[in-house]
């Protein structure tokens, strides 16, 4: 006897067939997406190490006290690899870079320190993401970390402190920061913290 199958369970079974012939598509699983991370420009900046009193008094070199924080910058911030270096037209400026770019390899670059903020700028287009040293002086390293758009950790820099290293950090959509530090022979402690910018005063006489 031939058995007699209702219509309806041949349908199903024709509709169960024709997704049993389908390809089963592959779940791709989107992969999450990361934020990217902000691209960082560290500035560090110092003034120049001590001078030598018996040497030009219009231009003079460094002390042999100059000389050992010289080395002491040298080995503060070799390894932090910097991009570039910049010092002004002056001998103790000059030699106060002179071991690091020696250890570096790098030409120190001249700047004018009337125009901090025309350095800024450049620093910021031409080494963005990248570590770069500014030697300057007594007068125009606070207005630099200014330049940046940071808040100069400490109010002013006395005529016998040589010791500052400042650590200024510039990121896309957050404000910049500017930490001190003491390195050498005589090491500070963090300097005091402004509550608000400050306008800087006019570049004196370099020191």
């Amino acid at each position: 006897m031939t058995a007699r199958f209702p219509f309806r369970f041949l349908v199903l079974l024709a509709v169960l067939a024709g997704f049993a012939s389908r390809p089963v598509a592959a779940q791709t699983k989107a992969a999450p997406k990361t934020k990217a991370k902000p691209i960082v420009t560290t500035i560090y900046i110092v003034r120049h190490a001590e001078k030598d009193s018996t040497s030009n008094p219009a231009d003079p070199t460094l002390s042999a006290v100059g000389q050992v924080r010289a080395q002491a910058l040298r080995q503060a911030l070799e390894r932090r690899h910097p991009a570039a270096l910049f010092t002004t037209n002056t001998m103790r400026t000059r030699a106060t870079l002179a071991p690091l770019a020696a250890a570096t390899k790098l030409e120190p670059k001249e700047y004018d320190p009337r125009r901090g903020r025309d350095l800024a700028d450049l620093i910021l287009k031409e080494y963005a993401g990248k570590s770069v040293v500014i030697v300057g002086h007594s007068n125009n390293v606070l207005s630099l970390v200014d330049d940046f758009g940071a808040v100069p950790p400490v109010d002013e820099i006395g005529e016998n402190e040589y010791d500052y290293l400042f650590t200024v950090r510039v990121a896309e959509g957050v404000s910049p920061t500017a930490e001190v530090r003491g390195y050498g022979a005589e090491r500070k402690p963090a300097g005091k913290t402004k509550a608000a910018p400050a306008a800087m005063a006019p570049v004196a006489p370099m020191k």
